[in-house]
């Protein structure tokens, strides 16, 4: 274990990233201006891909991190049965869903896994994935921060689980157990054509903001314990590709499909550079219902 991973079990994770959290949201234009120029530079940021490439512009760095990109520069995969990567980033692992021996796991990293119901916050949800198919997809503070639809669905419930907030670089994901079910999250659940979805939104040390286009900000506050909303009444309805939600900062997602019901692009694997509308997997039949 790195000296900077093994820093983080004894340092106060919400502390700093209630600090980070001002220091993004800053309009000071020293403050704003040097962290901008700071990232771009230490992480080669494109932004000819910007709808705004003018760094000067921004109002704050989570304005800059949250940007929106040119309607161009992202598309969907043009196959009807082509479900979409829900972000730019890396994969960190992806796979089957308590494949080979382990019932409900999911794997992490060298000889890590945790459990879905870990994952979820709810040995129940977890049931309908066991034996599908999930993918891990890590965005460094590079890329672009806003989360799309990987399907069409119906906004079934939320859960914000508790939880520390781990970085979740790749040296933390390899040393930390259960990474990603220890750190703070919102858990999406959406009812699609082909059965239940699940969209993670984990958040990590320094990132602990995530919105939703539904309901605005969701994190912070965090949570002291296990809080579900039913979101069914309302009739959210998500088309494939749409916006969903963003981080303000970098962070995880994981999708959860169940089992039967597609089959993950052959040509992601670990370490594998991603962008939204991409195909991530493909479904084996074609969808039998509309999700609203």
């Amino acid at each position: 274990m790195d000296p900077i991973t093994r820093l983080s079990y004894v340092l106060p994770h919400r502390w700093l990233s209630a600090l980070a959290r001002r220091l993004a949201y800053s309009e000071n234009p020293r403050v704003r201006r040097w962290l901008i120029d700071t990232v771009v530079r230490r992480f080669g940021v494109d932004l000819t891909e910007a709808a705004e490439p003018d760094a000067g512009a921004y109002a704050s760095f989570n304005a800059f991190f949250t940007r929106a990109l040119r309607a161009d520069v992202r598309v969907a995969d043009p196959d009807p049965r082509a479900l979409l990567v829900p972000a730019d980033g890396r994969v960190s692992q992806c796979g089957t869903i308590g494949h080979p021996d382990e019932r409900g796991r999911i794997f992490q990293a060298k000889g890590r896994s945790f459990t879905a119901a870990e994952l979820l916050g709810d040995a129940a949800d977890a049931e309908a994935f066991d034996g599908g198919a999930f993918a891990t997809i890590y965005l460094s503070p590079r890329d672009y921060h806003r989360v799309h639809m990987p399907w069409t669905g119906r906004l079934r419930e939320t859960v914000h689980v508790p939880g520390r907030l781990f970085s979740v670089g790749p040296s933390a994901v390899s040393a930390v157990p259960r990474l990603f079910a220890r750190n703070e999250r919102l858990v999406c659940h959406f009812d699609t054509d082909f059965g239940p979805m699940a969209v993670v939104m984990v958040g990590a040390m320094l990132v602990s903001g995530v919105e939703t286009v539904w309901s605005g900000v969701e994190i912070p506050k965090y949570a002291r314990r296990v809080t579900r909303r039913d979101w069914r009444a309302r009739g959210i309805v998500l088309e494939r590709f749409a916006e969903m939600a963003r981080f303000n900062y970098g962070s995880t997602v994981i999708v959860l499909l169940p089992p039967g019901v597609a089959e993950l692009s052959p040509a992601l694997g670990p370490e594998s550079p991603v962008r939204v509308g991409q195909a991530l997997a493909r479904l084996r039949a074609p969808a039998a219902r509309p999700a609203s």
